[in-house]
C-alpha cells in the first residue's frame, strides 16, 4: 500500500492528519480526516459520461454518522442507521454548496460524494472537518477540479476568535460560523449570531479564511504526493460556435431593451424573454431543423446564456433592477396577524411575489423534540418547519416528500428566531413555528423569519425584540459591481452572490452566504452588510407597523402552563406506581403535568385550557409534598371502618388513625350507624409517633368541650424488664431447633 499522510498544525493543540492510499481504494478518490479521535472518511465516485443534453453539475453530497463511531447503539425499533436526520443533511448541505462552483462549467458526469463518521469523540465537532476529507478524496481523485477548497468552525469566545471550537464551548460563542474557502476566495458562510455587528462578523471570515488556507495547502501537496496532477481528459458538450455567434449578435439587444423595460410582474416577464426566444426559433429555423434535438439543446443552452448576460449588462450599466427598482430598494411589503382563528399565533407576510403564511403552536414539556443523534445528544424546545409546495411557484409536481432545500431554509429561519427566545421561566412553552410558502419569487427564507416573527408575537410569546431577514445579491464584470437588496428569483440565479442576513434592530442573529464568483473583495461584503442592514431595518418598521411587539396575554383557547417546584423527595410521590398517582390527577383534572429533576428540586409544570383545572392539580400535587404537622385541620375522607376507630384519608396518599375514643367527648361503643365509608369529617392531627410516623388523628378535637368535662385519667403503662420478650398475640414460646414454622393452618398428625 501507498499510504500518504499530510499533517496540518492550526495551533492551539490542534492538529489534523489526513491519510490516502489504506481505505476505500477502489473508489475514484478517498482520505480520512482525523482531529483529535474523530475521524471522517470521504469518497468520491464518478460516472466517465455525462447523460445525453445534460446542462447542469449532477453533484450528490451525503453525509452519515455511525453510531458504532460512538460506542452507541441506534434508536428506533430496526436499531441501524436509516435515511439522514436534519443534522447529517445539514452538513451535507454545507459540503455541496462548497464543492458544486469549484467543478469546471462544462463538467456535467454525475459525481458522489459520501462522507462517514468513522469515530468521534465529544469534544470534536465532525461538520467543521466534513469539507476538507470531501475535498481531499477529490484531490487524490482524476476528476477535474477548480480547488482545493476546505472549510473550518470560527466562533467568537470571550473575545477572542476560535478556530474548530470544542464543541462543549459552541453554545458560550457569540458567533458561530462555518466557513468554506479556496486560498484565495471566500466561496460560503453559514451560521448563528448573538446580535453581533457586522465588523465582527467581517472580522471572523479573515480568521476562518488564514486557517483554510492552511488546509488548502496541504491538500494541494497531498495532490501531488498522490500523482494526481493530472487530471481525467472528458467532452461533456456538443457545441456549434457558429450558432452561438449567430444567436449573440441577434438577441443580446433585445433581451437588454426587455430587460431595461422594468417589468414588475415575474410571469409577464417570463413570458416575455420566451417570446423573444420563440420568435427567433420560428424566424430562423424549420421544422425539420427543430427534429435535431442537439440543435435545441443547444440553442436553449445558448439564449440562456445570452439572456444572463444581458440582464447582467443592463443592472450594470442602467443601475435598475429587472422589475424596475432601484439597487437598494425593498419590493411593497404588507403583513397581516391572525388571519387563521384557530391558530395559538398566525401572520402572513409578503414581500413583492414572495409570500409566507406562518403559524405559531404552544404546546408542553411532551412536546419537545428529542435529539438522538450519534455526536449530537438532548431535546429542542423550540421547532421551526418550513415548506414549500410546488403552486409557490406555479408548477405541477409531485409530493414527494421534505427536500434538503426544505430543511436548509428552515433551519436558517430556526437560527435567526431562537435568539430572541424568551427563557424556560419566562414562557415554559415548547413553541412550534411553521412556514407554508404560497407564493415565491426571491428569498422566501426570509419571508419565513418575517413571518415566524409575527406569528410569534400573535401567539404571545414574549421574545426579546423583532427579527427580520433580507437576501441580497451581487452583479459583478470587470470593475464594475453592483450589490441588489431583496433579490428576485432571476437576481438570485443570475448573480454571483446570494447573501442571507437576519438580525435585531442591534445586531445580526443568523447568516447564509454562497458566492459564485472569484475575487470577491471584503469591501465588497462589508458594503453588501451595511446594504442588508439597512434593508432589514425598513422592514423592521413594516412588520411593526402590523405589531410592534408580543401581545400583553396568550389567546383564551391556549393551553396555560403553571411551573411550581417540589422537594426532589416527593417526585416518585407524585408520579406514584407505574405513574398511577400522576395519570390519576391528569384524568381528574383534565391536565397535562410533566417533572423533571432539577437539583435538588423537581419543576413541575402543569398544563390545561383553564384556570379552575390547573389549581385543582396544583393543589393536588401540594398535597401529596405536604408533610403533616401536630395542630393541622384536615377534611378527611373514611377510608374503612374498625372495631377501635377508622382510617381516614386527610391528603392524597396520606392516612391516620382516629380513634374510637377520638369521635366525641361521649363514649362511644362503636362507630356503626355514626360514619361511613367515604364519609368526610373534619379532624386535627393531635399526634404523630415518633418511632414509626403514625399519625393520630381526632374529632373530638375540633368539638367545644362539654361543661364541667374532665379528661379521664392515662393509665401508665408499666416499664418493660430488661430481658422481657414483646408480647405477641398466640406466643407460645421460644421455639426449639427443628421445629417447623408454626402456621393458621398447620395440622400435626
Amino acid at each position: 500500500m501507498n499510504i500518504i499522510t499530510k499533517t496540518i498544525d492550526l495551533g492551539n493543540g490542534q492538529i489534523i492528519t489526513i491519510e490516502t492510499g489504506k481505505l476505500a481504494k477502489q473508489a475514484d478518490g478517498a482520505a480520512v480526516v482525523r482531529m483529535n479521535d474523530t475521524m471522517l472518511l470521504a469518497t468520491v465516485c464518478s460516472k466517465k459520461e455525462a447523460g445525453e443534453h445534460v446542462d447542469f453539475m449532477p453533484l450528490t453530497v451525503e453525509y452519515q454518522e455511525k453510531y458504532a463511531a460512538m460506542g452507541k447503539f441506534p434508536g428506533g425499533f430496526f436499531k441501524r442507521e436509516a435515511r439522514p436526520s436534519e443534522h447529517e443533511i445539514l452538513i451535507a448541505r454545507l459540503v455541496d454548496r462548497a464543492l458544486r462552483p469549484l467543478f469546471p462549467d462544462n463538467f456535467h458526469a454525475e459525481v458522489q460524494v459520501q462522507i462517514t463518521l468513522i469515530s468521534g469523540d465529544k469534544n470534536t465537532a465532525p461538520d467543521a472537518l466534513a469539507a476538507l476529507a470531501a475535498a481531499s478524496a477529490i484531490a487524490v481523485s482524476d476528476l477535474p477540479f477548480n480547488g482545493p477548497v476546505s472549510e473550518v468552525r470560527v466562533s467568537y469566545l470571550n473575545g477572542q476568535y476560535v478556530i474548530n471550537t470544542p464543541l462543549p464551548e459552541i453554545d458560550n460563542a457569540d458567533l458561530d460560523l462555518i466557513v468554506a474557502a479556496t486560498e484565495d476566495n471566500i466561496m460560503m458562510v453559514e451560521g448563528e449570531m448573538k446580535e453581533v455587528s457586522e465588523d465582527c462578523m467581517l472580522n471572523a471570515l479573515k480568521a476562518a479564511h488564514e486557517a483554510i488556507k492552511l488546509q488548502c495547502r496541504a491538500i494541494a501537496e497531498l495532490t501531488v504526493e498522490a500523482g494526481k496532477t493530472e487530471k481525467r481528459e472528458y467532452c461533456h458538450e456538443v457545441n456549434d460556435d457558429e450558432l452561438r455567434a449567430k444567436m449573440q449578435e441577434a438577441l443580446y439587444q433585445k433581451c437588454y431593451d426587455f430587460a431595461k423595460q422594468g417589468i414588475a410582474n415575474k410571469l409577464m416577464r417570463e413570458e416575455g424573454f420566451a417570446n423573444i426566444k420563440k420568435e427567433y426559433i420560428e424566424n430562423n429555423f424549420t421544422e425539420e431543423d427543430l427534429e435535431n434535438d442537439d440543435l435545441t439543446y443547444m440553442i436553449d443552452r445558448y439564449y440562456h446564456d445570452i439572456e444572463k448576460e444581458a440582464m447582467r449588462d443592463m443592472v450594470l450599466n442602467e443601475r435598475i433592477r429587472l422589475d424596475g427598482r432601484q439597487l437598494d430598494e425593498i419590493r411593497p411589503i404588507w403583513s397581516e396577524v391572525s388571519p387563521l382563528p384557530s391558530a395559538h399565533g398566525s401572520a402572513i407576510f409578503t414581500r413583492g411575489e414572495t409570500q409566507s403564511l406562518s403559524t405559531c403552536t404552544l404546546g408542553t414539556k411532551l412536546d419537545e423534540q428529542t435529539i438522538d443523534g450519534a455526536v449530537i445528544e438532548g431535546s429542542r424546545r423550540f421547532l421551526l418547519h418550513y415548506n414549500f409546495p410546488a403552486f409557490a411557484t406555479g408548477e405541477v409536481k409531485g409530493n414527494r416528500g421534505l427536500s434538503r432545500r426544505e430543511v436548509g431554509h428552515g433551519h436558517l429561519a430556526w437560527r435567526a428566531l431562537k435568539e430572541v427566545l424568551p427563557t424556560e421561566d419566562q414562557c415554559p412553552y415548547t413553541i412550534r413555528v411553521v412556514s407554508d410558502i404560497l407564493e415565491s419569487n426571491g428569498s422566501s427564507s426570509m419571508a419565513t423569519v418575517c413571518a415566524g416573527c409575527l406569528a410569534l408575537m400573535d401567539a404571545g410569546v414574549p421574545i426579546r425584540k423583532p427579527v427580520t431577514g433580507i437576501a441580497m445579491g451581487l452583479i459583478s464584470k470587470g470593475d464594475k459591481w453592483a450589490v441588489l437588496s431583496d433579490i428576485l428569483g432571476d437576481e438570485d440565479h443570475l448573480g454571483d452572490m446570494d447573501f442571507k442576513v437576519c438580525g435585531t434592530r442591534d445586531g445580526i442573529t443568523a447568516c447564509q452566504m454562497d458566492i459564485k464568483v472569484d475575487g470577491l473583495s471584503y469591501d465588497v461584503l462589508a458594503k453588501a452588510l451595511d446594504q442588508a442592514k439597512q434593508g432589514r431595518l425598513f422592514i423592521m418598521d413594516k412588520i411593526q407597523e402590523t405589531l410592534a411587539e408580543p401581545r400583553e396575554d396568550y389567546k383564551d383557547f391556549v393551553p396555560r402552563i403553571q411551573q411550581i417546584t417540589i422537594p426532589k423527595d416527593f417526585i416518585g410521590a407524585v408520579i406514584g406506581k407505574g405513574g398511577e398517582v400522576i395519570q390519576k390527577i391528569q384524568k381528574e383534572t383534565n391536565s397535562i403535568i410533566t417533572i423533571e429533576e432539577d437539583g435538588e428540586i423537581g419543576r413541575v409544570d402543569v398544563a390545561a385550557v383553564d384556570k379552575a383545572s390547573i389549581e385543582a392539580a396544583i393543589k393536588w400535587i401540594k398535597e401529596i409534598c405536604t408533610v403533616p404537622e401536630v395542630g393541622q385541620i384536615y377534611d378527611a375522607k373514611v377510608v374503612s371502618i374498625v372495631e377501635f376507630g377508622a382510617f381516614l384519608e386527610f391528603l392524597p396518599g396520606k392516612e391516620g388513625l382516629m380513634h374510637i375514643s377520638e369521635y366525641d367527648y361521649a363514649r362511644t361503643e362503636t362507630l356503626e350507624g355514626l360514619v361511613n365509608v367515604g364519609d368526610t369529617i373534619q379532624v386535627k392531627i393531635i399526634a404523630i409517633d415518633e418511632k414509626n410516623g403514625k399519625l393520630k388523628l381526632s374529632r373530638k378535637a375540633l368539638l367545644p368541650k362539654p361543661e364541667g368535662y374532665v379528661e379521664p385519667e392515662q393509665r401508665p403503662r408499666a416499664p418493660r424488664r430488661e430481658g422481657d420478650r414483646p408480647r405477641r398475640e398466640g406466643d407460645r414460646g421460644p421455639r426449639r431447633d427443628g421445629d417447623r414454622p408454626r402456621r393458621s393452618d398447620d395440622r400435626r398428625k
